[in-house]
């Protein structure tokens, strides 16, 4: 193996595991602000981890589906946003 194969199989297990500590956080909450920052941090690593795939098999492919995965994580955050600050207010 090279140097570069083991440094994406390091970058694999880190990505692994920051999506497990993010899926505990997305399950435990306690509140849905904690639980969409978690789905944003999940949805910002499954990006990262198309960007590597992407420069480890030496494409752009992906390009659009990353795209759509930041937009989708803009728009929810703001509906979440929008949403909570409608129910502080009553």
């Amino acid at each position: 193996m090279d140097l570069l194969t083991i440094g994406f199989v390091v970058a694999g297990v880190l990505f692994s595991a920051a999506a497990m500590l993010v899926l505990y956080r997305i399950v435990r909450g306690p509140t849905i602000l904690d639980r969409m920052i978690a789905s944003d941090v999940l949805l910002t690593t499954l990006i990262l981890v198309l960007g590597a795939e992407m420069a480890y098999n030496g494409h752009t492919r992906s390009v659009p589906i990353m795209l759509v995965i930041a937009a989708i994580a803009i728009f929810s955050t703001v509906t979440v946003a929008r949403y909570v600050s409608k129910q502080d207010r009553s």
